[in-house]
């Protein structure tokens, strides 16, 4: 008969390191071997009793309290602390009836504790001048402690511009003076927001690259220059905004940052060194899945994560935490047995030094992986467990999950804000409570055992998080367990490979890059899962993004579990109700356009409901478009044109620059054949000029100037430039003829012909350029279009006069909802519709097809 290192018998102690307190439902240990059907007895009794709950309440009490008293005022706060207090003490004093005062005592003080540490958490926000010299909008030089990984905030359109990206450094202000003032020593929470966008006064033709302010690492001391202001919302964990100007200084370091950040910090350098000659996807990936480092994670990965809930593997959490410590302890599923498996029994070591090695894992998990809300609450509740196996206490991980709820949130009462700490605790306690249940439940119903344990997990986590995720995506996937289940099998293998990558790139990088490479088949397979089932039609639907929206989705939720628990007992509904989610997210094309009537039948051009900005489809054949502009936005000129199954594009048309037409060219590129891209001449603005360059040579992808003159066919759709004019061959790029009006008169302008329809694409053209263009050669065949997409989103300048000429059966305007230009005006409104124009617009009417022929022309919208 074996024995633990412990010395005590394995069959005579059936739960691992059960004490005295342990809970008297234990059934006999006789029981449970007969019950075990073995000969021998059960290998692995477990001996367990109901799930105690005792430490719930506290933590919940503490969290609400804690997220609710930044914006209480400080005399409410004293009286909660206050009245709790007294409460306890009358409990406590009182002499009890039963043991019911207790818990409500213990529950209250937890409040008062709760309250207390977000009051004074919330003092630092106001104490020490920081926050009345950002009242003032002052300029100050201020000494910094970066305490958080710099970020790289995405990109954004504003208007017709993008905006510059801009670098987020989480840190606290040490010292400040004012010009002329004296210094004075504070210790102020603030955000530093670097803008990146200039170099050196002059606006650069591609963004500098940030990496001098991106490479700071936390502990680092820093003399910046900023202007302070307010923080833009009300209880944010931020007393000011220091916005610096990076071109005008470079960080300048006042302090090293301390040994074991510096020792973190070669550790993740190392990770991106050995990542570096992998494929694109797993190299972004991996040291995202390892240390949650997304920096080389692109924009249309990420938002095929969102997509398809696999977002959490980008977030380091406590599944990494669980793979570390398994490989000291073991599998985690026998923390209530009495086998221990992993490194520690086999190299003789003892609870007591096991659970140190564990505590020393936490810490280094913790400094290499940045205490992030997932992170901290990983670590928080290994640490519970950990004690409890240097206590000889039994390991029960719901209490331990409470503990550390309680624990995190009166030392940092914000986390009850973060929607990053929501998420992990939800998921953790569908792990602990309904996963297991369910699990056994399909087990009883002959799925195999592994596979019920995949499925539970994953339903679980996706059935308690759904609601709160809704609330920021306002979206519900319905690929996400699928997705997760074929996921889950490759989490592990890459995780271990990248830690052990991490480990060895110090010390042995040919070394570290193999294991990398191997990590990276994982790690792709990942990403190849998002692209995938983000990329199907009906990945997921729109859903309100709010609570009332939240707690709508909740009750679905309920709803379909009760009606699935009673499928489960008729196989054949089941098979049913499973192959009709399958045609509500694969969503053929033919039945979807009976089911939507989306796209219409011979649909011809579609005007897609882009926002602010310019996006149009022209039918090619089958599957095959012409992409006139790309809007502002990826994500949505994808949905348009996923919705309308596009796969292959000859040709992207940009008929100018400005980021409203050319900033969701990643959305039209994503997952689709592109033969060509073609622009205007004029390059403004220059960076996102440069932008599409770079896009189309990282793709392979010929790019070419537009010209008028130029006539080219696709199927059965041909079209003819006729604005700008040819740019003289000693002309340089950055000017053409007729542009005086800037980028907008340099709008590429089509004459589309299909199917005996003519369409009249002005792009953004001005007054000036309209006026030009009727004086043209090509204007004669411009009088009585039946279609006429509106300049510049149907603003006031139009020359009204040309627009008679045109005299369009059919306007359509691209605008956004609530856009703050006023768009379209009703003055172009007005003048269309008294020449006998239709006139549809993408704010009020989403996207709009026109379908038919010249003589029986249709019009649908979405």
């Amino acid at each position: 008969m074996s024995t633990d290192l412990t010395g005590v018998n394995r069959l005579d102690r059936p739960a691992a390191l059960d004490g005295p307190e342990a809970p008297r439902t234990t059934p006999p240990r006789a029981a449970v071997h007969a019950a075990s059907g073995h000969r021998l007895g059960a290998a692995h009794p477990r001996q367990e009793g109901p799930a105690d709950l005792r430490l719930v309440p506290p933590a919940l009490a503490a969290w609400a309290t804690a997220a609710l008293m930044p914006d209480v005022p400080d005399g409410w706060a004293a009286g909660v602390v206050t009245g709790a207090l007294l409460l306890a003490g009358a409990l406590l004093l009182v002499p009890p009836r039963g043991r019911s005062r207790v818990p409500v005592a213990a529950l209250l003080l937890c409040v008062a504790a709760s309250a207390t540490s977000a009051a004074l958490h919330g003092a630092d926000l106001e104490r020490g001048p920081v926050p009345e010299l950002a009242r003032r909008y002052a300029t100050v030089t201020a000494e910094v402690e970066v305490t958080a990984d710099p970020r790289l905030a995405r990109p954004r359109v504003r208007g017709d511009r993008a905006v510059p990206p801009s670098v987020l450094i989480e840190a606290e202000v040490r010292q400040v003076t004012e010009p002329g003032g004296t210094a004075v020593t504070t210790r102020t929470p603030v955000l530093v927001l670097v803008d990146v966008g200039e170099e050196g006064g002059q606006r650069s033709r591609t963004p500098p690259a940030p990496s001098r302010w991106l490479n700071l690492l936390p502990t680092t001391r820093l003399r910046v220059t900023a202007r302070l202001s307010p923080p833009r919302n009300r209880g944010d964990r931020i007393a000011a905004v220091l916005r610096v100007q990076a071109g005008r200084q470079a960080p300048m370091s006042v302090s090293r940052p301390s040994a074991a950040q510096r020792l973190a910090g070669r550790l993740r350098t190392g990770l991106r060194e050995a990542t570096e000659d992998l494929p694109t996807d797993a190299r972004a990936l991996l040291p995202g899945l390892v240390v949650g480092d997304t920096s080389r994670v692109t924009p249309d990965l990420e938002e095929a994560f969102k997509e398809t809930d696999l977002t959490h593997t980008l977030a380091v959490s406590g599944a990494n935490f669980t793979i570390v410590l398994a490989l000291l302890l073991g599998p985690p599923g026998l923390a209530q047995r009495s086998e221990r498996r992993g490194l520690a029994p086999r190299l003789g070591l003892h609870l007591r030094t096991t659970a140190l090695l564990g505590a020393v894992l936490a810490l280094a998990f913790v400094v290499v992986c940045r205490p992030d809300p997932s992170v901290l609450r990983a670590a928080a509740c290994g640490s519970v467990a950990l004690l409890a196996l240097a206590t000889g206490r039994r390991r029960s991980l719901l209490p331990a999950l409470a503990t550390a709820v309680l624990l995190l949130v009166l030392y940092d009462p914000w986390l009850a804000r973060s929607y990053g700490f929501l998420l992990s605790v939800l998921a953790t306690g569908a792990l602990l409570t309904l996963a297991p249940r369910w699990s056994a439940a399909l087990v009883r119903r002959r799925v195999p055992p592994r596979l019920a344990e995949a499925l539970a997990a994953a339903g679980a986590a996706q059935a308690v998080c759904a609601p709160v995720v809704v609330v920021l995506s306002e979206r519900v996937s319905l690929v996400g367990v699928p997705c997760n289940l074929l996921a889950e099998f490759a989490v592990a293998p890459a995780t271990v490979l990248g830690f052990a990558a991490l480990a060895t790139a110090p010390v042995a990088m040919p070394l570290a890059k193999s294991l990398a490479w191997c990590g990276g088949w994982p790690a792709g397979w990942i990403a190849r899962i998002a692209r995938t089932g983000a990329a199907l039609p009906g990945a997921g639907v729109d859903w309100p993004g709010s609570w009332a929206g939240a707690a709508l989705l909740a009750l679905v939720t309920v709803g379909l579990l009760l009606v699935g628990r009673r499928l489960l007992r008729h196989p054949w509904w089941c098979g049913l109700c499973a192959l009709l989610l399958i045609l509500v997210v694969v969503q053929p094309p033919p039945l979807a356009r009976v089911i939507k009537g989306w796209p219409p039948p011979g649909w011809r051009m579609v005007m897609c409901d882009v926002g602010q900005g310019d996006a149009l489809v022209l039918a090619a054949g089958e599957g095959t478009a012409v992409v006139v502009d790309a809007g502002p936005d990826p994500t949505l000129i994808d949905h348009c044109l996923r919705s309308l199954g596009i796969t292959r594009v000859p040709l992207v048309l940009l008929t100018h620059f400005h980021a409203d037409h050319v900033a969701g060219l990643p959305g039209v590129l994503r997952g689709r054949t592109v033969g060509a891209i073609e622009t205007t001449a004029l390059e403004e603005p220059a960076d996102q000029a440069e932008s599409v360059r770079e896009q189309a040579a990282s793709r392979g992808i010929p790019l070419r100037q537009a010209a008028a003159g130029e006539q080219r066919r696709s199927g059965p759709l041909s079209w003819q430039v006729v604005w700008p004019p040819p740019s003289p061959p000693s002309a340089p790029t950055t000017t053409a003829p007729g542009t005086e009006g800037g980028a907008n008169d340099a709008s590429v302008t089509l004459l589309v012909r299909t199917a005996g329809i003519r369409l009249l694409l002005l792009g953004d053209l001005e007054p000036p350029a309209q006026r030009e263009l009727a004086r043209s050669p090509a204007a004669a065949g411009l009088t009585g279009v039946d279609v006429l997409k509106v300049a510049h989103h149907g603003s006031a300048h139009q020359d009204f006069a040309f627009l008679r000429e045109v005299a369009p059966r059919l306007a359509l305007v691209s605008c956004g909802e609530d856009n703050t230009y006023g768009h379209p005006a009703p003055g172009t409104v007005t003048a269309l519709r008294a020449q006998g124009a239709r006139v549809l617009r993408t704010d009020r009417d989403g996207a709009v097809a026109v379908a038919g022929t010249g003589r029986a022309l249709r019009v649908a919208d979405n």
